[in-house]
This record gives structure tokens, C-alpha cells and sequence, in this order.
């Protein structure tokens, strides 16, 4: 290989999108191309700031087996970073199809496309390929009070989301143990930063609570999460690059568990001091139907890849959300861009 290129997929998403700002920032002889089908969730201003002349977009989808294989063939990287995926579980209750469609057909196609192009590779290139599926910690279901899962925790997705993503890490976890492919996977937990797009819990809140609109929580809103900063969860994939074991699965949390209602009010506090004129927000939480199937609790055990990879989460809550506050306030023009397929309507309840 001449030179050092990773194929990102979804890099145009959240994490995506700070993972290939962040890795090309750290290492000058890196090239990224990132396949993305530019759904609702991507936003064209979110990677305008990146060395163009080192990173490449390319629009399309996971599922367009041509694509995929050519992309491969002309690139010659020497990973292959899977973030693509449609992940938000209120939209996966409305339309399931369209999440089997791409989180289960479409990394099948590019587990197929990238086995391929492995089994071409010779020598150390073939030894140091690297396969990373970034999953989610909600293949292993709910949690009751006490506990924290594990890499060794039995898969019980509750959520069309959820069972899309652990049909796609098994597919992972098969093409290792079947075709011997080098592959890494990682379940992360809750996300949060800056360019997440507006539907999720965070973002959602902070862009309502700005504009005056209720704060709809769900149900009693004491379902709990494991707060990770995207920006840890991005060290953490680049651990994994640099010396995950092939075949191995890696537990990513930010050891930092929540409540739903616990968040929205953080946020409101961060609000009442940075926009003080409409203090305090939190009287406009209003509590709404639960979620259908709404897990109650997630914990994640990360000793794994503390203890392996010498990782461990840097970022400390209270600063990295006033930081997210700070910057939704301040970034009108990707808000508005990244609005104009979602305007905060309730999603998710047919199945109710």
C-alpha cells in the first residue's frame, strides 16, 4: 500500500463525522474516503472544515454491491470503519423495513464486498486489514436496578433498532469466525456532542428549550443511560484501530449514568445561564406517553477495553454538556440546514 486510506461508512453521521474530523487532524499522512447515502440525518456543513485535499464524499449507499466493490478496489485501504446505519429507535417503530434494509442487508453487502477484497491482499497488508462494526449497547436490552453489560452478556434487543443492529453484529462476528476476516466490533453507549442531529434526546431538548416549545419526556422519564462524550467514543475507535484484537468485541461507555429527566434538567440549568431571559426552562418539561417498548435502564461494564487498550473516557459531563449547549446556541446555519427534514414532531407511535 502507498499510501495509508481508510474507507469510512456513514462518515457523514454524528460519530462518523467526528471520527474521520478528528483522525485526519491527528495523523497528516491519512486519507479518508467516506461513503455516505445522505439521508435526512447528514448534514453537507458538517465536514467542510476538514483537509478536502485528504478527504473524499462519496454519495451512495452500503447496499450498492458495485459501488461498494469498486470503492474498495480503487482505494486500496487498509480498514474499513462501518458507521452506516439508521439508528434512532422512535423511527425504526414507524418504519422497521427501512432499518433491516440497511443495518442488516447493508452490512451484509459490505462484509461480502470487503471479504473480497480482503482475500486479495498479501502478506502484511492482508495481516494488519482491520474490519471495525460500531454497534450499539442496546443489542442487550434493559437492565434491571443493579448490573452493567459485558462483551459476554446474551443479546435481547427490544427495539426494531436495537434487533437490526445485533442481526448485523452476528453477521460481523460470523464472517470472523467463518472466513477468518479481521474484524473488530464495538458497542458504545449514549452519545452525546456537538452535530448530532436534532431528533435524539439531547439536541432534541436543548433546540426546543431555546425556542420556547414544551419539553415533552417520556413517560416518568427515570429510564436511565451511560452518557459517553463523542470525542471519547473516537479515541476509543481509534484504540481499537491501532490494537484491537481481531474477533474481539469492545464495551465503550462514558461511566456516566443518567436519567432521562436528570439530562433534561441539566440542560435547562446550562440554558437558564447562558440564556437567562427565558429562565428557568424547566418549567417547560411536560411529561408524554412513553415510548413503546421503552428500555428502562442501560450500564456499561468498559473494563475490556481499559484494561486491553489502555482506554478510558476523558471527558467529564457537566463540562462536555455545557460545551454541546454552547454550541447549538451558536451554530444557527447547521441547525438550519440539519432541520429541514425533522422539525421536532413526536415520532414513534404506532405501535402505541
Amino acid at each position: 500500500m502507498h499510501q495509508k486510506t481508510w474507507l469510512v461508512t456513514g462518515g457523514c453521521g454524528f460519530i462518523g463525522s467526528h471520527f474521520i474530523r478528528d483522525s485526519l487532524a491527528a495523523d497528516a499522512g491519512l486519507n479518508i474516503i467516506n461513503l455516505d447515502a445522505q439521508t435526512y440525518a447528514a448534514c453537507p456543513l458538517t465536514l467542510v472544515d476538514v483537509d478536502q485535499s485528504r478527504y473524499r464524499l462519496v454519495s451512495g449507499c452500503i447496499n450498492d454491491m458495485a459501488v461498494v466493490s469498486s470503492l474498495l478496489t480503487e482505494a486500496n485501504p487498509s480498514a474499513v470503519i462501518h458507521f452506516a446505519a439508521e439508528s434512532h429507535v422512535d423511527r425504526s417503530i414507524e418504519t422497521p423495513d427501512v432499518f433491516l434494509q440497511t443495518n442488516v442487508n447493508g452490512t451484509l453487502n459490505l462484509l461480502q464486498q470487503t471479504h473480497h477484497y480482503w482475500q486479495k491482499l498479501v502478506g502484511e497488508d492482508q495481516e494488519q486489514f482491520r474490519f471495525v462494526h460500531i454497534s450499539t449497547d442496546e443489542v442487550y436490552g434493559s437492565l434491571g436496578a443493579a448490573g452493567a453489560f459485558s462483551e459476554d452478556s446474551p443479546y435481547r434487543p427490544n427495539s426494531p433498532y436495537a434487533a437490526s443492529k445485533a442481526a448485523a453484529d452476528h453477521l460481523v462476528r460470523a464472517w470472523h469466525h467463518t472466513y477468518g476476516m479481521p474484524v473488530v466490533t464495538t458497542n458504545c453507549s449514549n452519545n452525546y456532542g456537538t452535530h448530532q442531529y436534532p431528533e435524539k434526546l439531547i439536541p432534541l431538548m436543548i433546540l426546543k428549550a431555546m425556542a420556547g416549545e414544551s419539553l415533552p419526556v417520556y413517560g416518568d422519564g427515570l429510564q436511565v443511560r451511560d452518557w459517553l462524550h463523542v470525542s471519547d467514543h473516537v479515541r476509543a475507535l481509534q484504540k481499537v484501530l491501532e490494537t484491537g484484537r481481531p474477533g474481539r468485541v469492545y464495551n465503550v461507555g462514558g461511566n456516566n449514568e443518567q436519567t432521562n429527566l436528570a439530562i433534561v434538567n441539566a440542560i435547562c440549568a446550562c440554558l437558564d445561564e447562558y440564556r437567562p431571559a427565558g429562565a428557568p426552562h424547566n418549567r417547560l418539561i411536560k411529561f408524554v406517553t412513553d415510548r413503546p417498548g421503552h428500555d428502562r435502564r442501560y450500564a456499561v461494564n468498559a473494563e475490556r477495553i481499559r484494561a486491553e487498550l489502555g482506554w478510558q473516557p476523558q471527558v467529564d459531563f457537566q463540562h462536555g454538556l455545557q460545551e454541546t449547549v454552547d454550541w447549538y446556541i451558536h451554530n444557527d446555519e447547521w441547525i438550519a440546514a440539519a432541520r429541514k427534514a425533522y422539525q421536532g414532531q413526536r415520532l414513534g407511535l404506532v405501535a402505541a
